[in-house]
């Protein structure tokens, strides 16, 4: 057995996990497994699967792959001398020029900017023109709006026009209020409640309630790997989330949903866009097994 092979042995006995329950979370048959942990590459289907494996390996014993492939590079298999084809070594490596073509590229960067300063000189043009001609339409037009009130009307008009404008402002507040204390007990009535049930160990339960939807998103901040399922056990998603990228799943028609988190604290858990907090501390418990239990508003 090679030292990677130890590594990662003892990583999965502290996680207090078999053979049998790695193959059920990586999906790596448990040969392929017993053959990293004794440093057999040969039986591999290729040398690309042998980093692949052993990546998702570390990431569910909640190692760290690229430390990992660093210490131990000697015992990784390299897979860039396969993979790369031969017709690279015969492509040449840079262009030459025509001698012809060496003036116009000398004089590119010049045409360039003079093409720029042509470019903001009409633009500074347009914008003076359009704001001098701009104070006679706008008198033009506040002519035209004088004569549509009417201010040539009398006075005792005008005082009768100020006095029904005024219910009407009232009226409309009135309005106003109503509909705004309306919204306020509707989103009291409707606010969902997202609380801890239990802890325990790596373990941690949820209930979400008064609420008739459940959208979870699993975002990323590094590249954890996550496995998410429902209630009955029916696997849903699982691999590595790329950092700023994110998985969504509709549970509305599932009582629950549980996520297994091998880098919590590069994992953000959001409930209807609610941000789920921790209630164990993703960095000190880095594999957590996340539930949460949906009861459906009526």
């Amino acid at each position: 057995m090679t030292e990677l092979g130890n590594r990662l042995k003892e990583a999965r006995e502290a996680k207090g996990l078999s053979l049998e329950d790695l193959q059920e979370l990586t999906k790596i048959q448990k040969r392929y497994l017993i053959g990293i942990e004794e440093g057999n590459y040969s039986m591999m289907p290729g040398k690309f699967y042998v980093r692949a494996f052993i990546k998702q390996y570390c990431e569910a014993v909640g190692l760290d792959s690229e430390e990992i492939f660093e210490q131990y590079k000697s015992e990784v298999p390299s897979v860039y001398s396969e993979e790369l084809p031969e017709q690279l070594s015969r492509v040449q490596s840079r262009k030459t020029i025509p001698a012809g073509d060496s003036k116009v590229v000398e004089m590119l960067p010049k045409i360039l900017v003079a093409v720029l300063v042509i470019g903001v000189a009409i633009l500074i043009w347009v914008l003076v023109s359009s704001n001098m001609s701009k104070p006679d339409s706008d008198d033009k037009k506040n002519d035209k709006q004088n004569e549509a009130v009417g201010y040539n009307k009398s006075d005792e008009f005008n005082k009768e026009e100020e006095k029904a404008d005024k219910k009407q402002d009232v009226k409309k507040e009135d309005t106003s209020d109503k509909k705004d204390d309306a919204d306020d007990a509707v989103d009291e009535k409707t606010q969902q409640e997202l609380a801890v049930v239990s802890t325990s160990g790596k373990n941690s339960t949820y209930e979400l309630k008064n609420t008739d939807t459940f959208k979870l998103k699993v975002t990323s901040k590094g590249s954890p790997w996550v496995g998410i399922n429902n209630g009955e056990g029916k696997l849903l998603f699982q691999g590595t989330i790329n950092k700023n990228e994110s998985q969504e799943i509709d549970f509305t028609n599932e009582k629950e949903a549980v996520i297994n988190i091998g880098r919590a604290y590069e994992t953000e858990i959001y409930v209807n866009d609610e941000k789920l907090e921790y209630s164990i501390s993703p960095t000190e418990v880095n594999t957590q097994l996340v539930t949460i239990q949906f009861t459906k508003a009526e």
